[in-house]
């Protein structure tokens, strides 16, 4: 009788507390958070990513949270933005597994969150909150279309905030980084 040998693949994940302080303190365009929102009856999911210093905010739509759709979804999202991709972190959903390869197309560094520390990612969290305006928990997010996805990204994005001196976050993320980001999303694509 044949043996079964099983091998183990060891990822190397670092912790937020490893996370520059650079990065912690939001000191420039670059640091993103990562997440996933999910359909009712987990049908459907939202890739979502938001830049830590101007809250800008990018998001696709998936038919679900597999690991290899969620890591095409958000290199698609960030290569545009390649020279401002410093950091990503990730809470620890399976859906992150192959942060590595999107850490190397990328070329930046992943972190994750501790389990049950979401409001380390505090960022993401409290946009998640702003997309389920249009996105409820009841929704099921299978047939959610790019376009409704801009749609609203662009309302988010273009909404003054208080803690950015009630600029928007694409005004903020434009005076960063000369880019505007109503294009980079593809909204003036759709209108």
């Amino acid at each position: 009788m044949g043996r079964l040998v099983i091998a183990q693949v060891f990822l190397i994940a670092l912790i937020i507390e490893q996370r520059p302080e650079a990065a912690n303190h939001r000191q420039h365009v670059g640091d993103w958070e990562a997440d996933t929102l999910i359909g009712q009856h987990h049908q459907g999911a939202i890739v979502t990513l938001d830049d830590r210093k101007s809250k800008l905010r990018l998001a696709a739509p998936l038919a679900g949270k597999k690991a290899e759709s969620v890591k095409d979804a958000i290199v698609a999202l960030l290569r545009p933005l390649k020279a401002h991709v410093k950091t990503i972190t990730f809470d620890n959903g399976k859906e992150f597994a192959q942060h590595e390869a999107l850490a190397k197309e990328l070329e930046c560094d992943t972190y994750f969150a501790k389990p049950y520390h979401s409001w380390k990612r505090g960022q993401n969290e409290n946009a998640d909150g702003l997309l389920r305006q249009y996105f409820p928990k009841t929704m099921t997010l299978i047939d959610v279309t790019t376009k409704q996805v801009l749609e609203a990204l662009h309302k988010l994005n273009n909404r003054p905030r208080k803690c950015l001196g009630f600029r928007t976050p694409a005004e903020v993320f434009m005076e960063l980084t000369g880019l505007d980001a109503n294009n980079l999303s593809g909204y003036a694509l759709i209108t």
